[in-house]
């Protein structure tokens, strides 16, 4: 009893190639890795080797769910990518647009009470302390300029 292939598996508002395995195939998906890829594959008692693809409605049906609320499912905390949220003090784990959105939202609060950080990400400068005297240039390149030598009467 063969499975219906299918090229392009849609989940969380993502689109997943269907030839990929189902852990790297989720790992494309905003806010998830390869490690917490594999934890959600385990969870949802899913053969990682296999390719997304093939993947029946139940088995993305539970995928799904499990990626919905990590830490009812027993995920560890570690493995989130909100830890200790500034508004509600718990351990979140945001994917997709809501990643991006909280993401856009806190840059937009530390350029609003004038923090380092957000001086930095205001004026387009590295944020993590690298070096920036000679990269990370933008614009256009003036290069040296040399004087034309006169003639000699």
């Amino acid at each position: 009893m063969l499975k219906e292939f299918q090229h392009i598996v849609r989940i969380v508002n993502t689109d997943l190639e269907g030839t990929k395995k189902i852990v790297y195939a989720l790992a494309s998906v905003k806010g998830i890795g390869i490690k917490l890829a594999n934890v959600i594959v385990d969870k949802a008692n899913i053969n990682p080797k296999t390719r997304a693809g093939f993947l029946s409605e139940t088995e993305v049906g539970r995928i799904v769910e499990i990626m919905k609320d990590l830490k009812k499912q027993g995920v560890p905390s570690w493995l989130f990518n909100r830890p200790k949220d500034r508004q509600t003090g718990s351990h979140l784990h945001l994917i997709g647009s809501d990643l991006v959105l909280q993401t856009k939202t806190d840059i937009d609060q530390m350029k609003n009470i004038r923090s380092w950080r957000g001086f930095r990400h205001a004026y387009g400068l590295k944020v993590r302390g690298q070096k920036t005297r000679t990269t990370g240039r933008t614009g256009k390149a003036i290069g040296v300029r040399v004087k034309k030598a006169r003639m000699q009467q």
